[in-house]
């Protein structure tokens, strides 16, 4: 799940780079993340990492398995707060004076309290600053132990919004990956996670513990997203794709765990030190996980690039090519002679019609898909037993990342992002009817649950789908800035989605109404775009070859196009 800032660029990486490995086999790819358009397009050097290892084989299935284990304790970290901050079932206001006047606590406001003035001999009614809590439904929690009630209440989402925060800006940590190598950066956030972990844990002041929340959203979503890249690079071909969603599939299988645990344990501190210490085991994978070959490969170090592909090959019964260090060279001479990608501005991204329109409508889907699952995932206590329900939300989105993978590999882009969109948007108003006519203005039923679940089961399919489709429809010159800039309204979708469901206040139905209305929007916007078959180069191919529907201007001439580009 969350985790997946976590899915942004991560499926759009494996888009471009499965595209051109089929299109030419052997490419080098090599995967950045500050600069997808790093590596040279050309088809006359031939990937040396492929032809030692092959696609896909023993030892890159045990790779994808062992490095999909790191989603298991940043899922958890993402999801926990929803345990950790669950409202007491009771609470009464207490006063530190001696005239407080003690009534049934049934017939008092928890948040004022009566006190006997003495001068006048009437009751004054204050704000209350102290309360006692019952704990013996929901346990410990962040609320009782800061006293997050009353007009403390918005401080509660102040916590939730903080770590994703840092799971928008995490990103921005991939330098440490392309400058440092895949391995470093995925060890070195993991143990940034433990430590932030750990502080949570003990943290005595809730002003500490949002800032702590926030650098563990960051160190968080790198940990994912450097273990995505280690793992695609370590594939070619059609197993790009699959090895790429299916580094994902331990995220719903992390969110039934931590159903679980939270339903056993109920102290937030001891929940938090359960979920963080786990993260220790994967430090003995060091041991274990390559570098990632081709970017040792672009580093220049030769002689690692063929360690790692002599244990690839042990591992996979296979033997390297007689001549494979010559071809290392002539790979690497070809990467050094390419000298990288020219600066793009980011008015190349509106300059002409077509890629206006795709940058302006995916802007809105990416939008409306982060916030359409984030706002489902984050909010399932408002449909009744958060831990049945969250167990349900994890099981309902295996089988979605399943479905993806077949998808991506036998069908268009457009046409599934948009039912998948409008299966979980028409969802979302169709609860606000089942609510009305049911009488449960708390919409806690089973017909409520399921629709939810059902646009639940959508949504995470468009999550998969969303950033595959994003790389395809960018040419290659503006790939990586088209995909950071699609990540900006998600960005901003994510720090909206924990003060969602404050609208409440103005009318009950209205977070289920916005919900449904983005993501019913946001479908068919997507048929707007064009189908992409195969990947473009250039803004002149995208204006010549994409079908883009008839209310889009035609294309102008490739010169025309090419003047504005200059005019940047």
């Amino acid at each position: 799940m969350i985790f997946r800032k976590i899915r942004n660029q991560m499926l759009a990486i494996v888009s471009s780079a499965s595209q051109k490995d089929e299109n030419s086999k052997g490419n080098v790819s090599v995967t950045t993340q500050t600069d997808l358009a790093k590596k040279p397009e050309t088809t006359e050097q031939s990937d040396p990492i492929a032809l030692a290892i092959g696609d896909f084989g023993k030892w890159q299935f045990q790779m994808t398995v062992l490095l999909s284990l790191f989603n298991v304790p940043c899922t958890w970290h993402i999801m926990a707060f929803a345990f950790q901050s669950l409202d007491p079932s009771d609470y009464w206001c207490v006063s530190a004076g001696n005239n407080t006047v003690f009534a049934d606590k049934s017939d008092l406001d928890p948040c004022y309290i009566k006190e006997l003035n003495n001068r006048t001999g009437e009751l004054d009614v204050k704000v209350c600053e102290r309360w006692e809590f019952n704990t013996s439904v929901t346990g410990t929690s962040v609320i009782s132990e800061w006293g997050l009630v009353c007009q403390y209440k918005s401080l509660k989402n102040l916590a939730d919004m903080m770590f994703l925060a840092g799971v928008a800006v995490g990103g921005f940590l991939g330098i440490i990956s392309d400058r440092f190598g895949r391995k470093v950066s995925l060890m070195g956030s993991l143990v940034m996670q433990l430590v932030l972990g750990s502080l949570v844990a003990i943290c005595p002041w809730y002003s500490l513990y949002l800032v702590l929340r926030l650098f563990l959203g960051l160190f968080s979503v790198n940990v994912v997203f450097s273990g995505f890249v280690l793992c695609v690079e370590l594939v070619s071909g059609k197993w790009l794709t699959i090895c790429g969603v299916c580094y994902l599939l331990p995220l719903p299988v992390s969110y039934i765990m931590i159903a679980g645990i939270g339903y056993i344990i109920r102290d937030w501190r001891v929940l938090q030190w359960t979920i963080t210490l786990p993260g220790a085991l994967l430090l003995g994978l060091w041991c274990i996980l390559p570098e990632s070959p081709r970017w040792l490969l672009t580093r220049g170090r030769l002689e690692e690039t063929v360690e790692v592909l002599e244990d690839a090959a042990r591992i996979n019964q296979t033997a390297l090519p007689p001549n494979t260090d010559k071809i290392l060279k002539q790979s690497l001479a070809a990467i050094e002679a390419s000298g990288g990608a020219p600066r793009v501005q980011c008015c190349e991204l509106y300059r002409t019609p077509k890629i206006r329109l795709i940058s302006l409508v995916l802007y809105l889907v990416w939008f409306s898909v982060y916030l359409v699952y984030y706002g489902l995932v984050l909010n399932l206590s408002k449909l009744g037993d958060i831990y049945v329900n969250t167990a349900i939300s994890g099981a309902v989105e295996l089988p979605a990342i399943i479905l993806s993978i077949f998808i991506l590999l036998r069908t268009g882009r457009r046409k599934p992002l948009s039912y998948t969109m409008l299966g979980a948007g028409i969802p979302c108003l169709l609860m606000t009817v089942v609510t009305y006519f049911s009488g449960n203005r708390d919409g806690r039923n089973w017909m409520d649950v399921t629709m939810a679940m059902f646009g639940k089961f959508s949504i995470s399919a468009s999550n998969v789908i969303m950033p595959v489709y994003t790389a395809e429809l960018f040419p290659t010159v503006i790939r990586n800035l088209g995909v950071g800039m699609s990540n900006i309204p998600a960005g901003i979708a994510l720090i909206i989605v924990p003060f969602l469901w404050e609208t409440e206040n103005v009318e009950k139905n209205l977070p289920w109404i916005i919900l449904g209305f983005c993501g019913v929007m946001g479908g068919l916007s997507v048929l707007l775009l064009p189908e992409i078959e195969g990947l473009t180069s250039t803004l002149e191919e995208l204006e010549e070859e994409a079908n883009v529907p008839a209310i889009i201007p035609p294309p102008r001439k490739a010169s025309a196009v090419a003047k504005d580009i200059e005019n940047c």
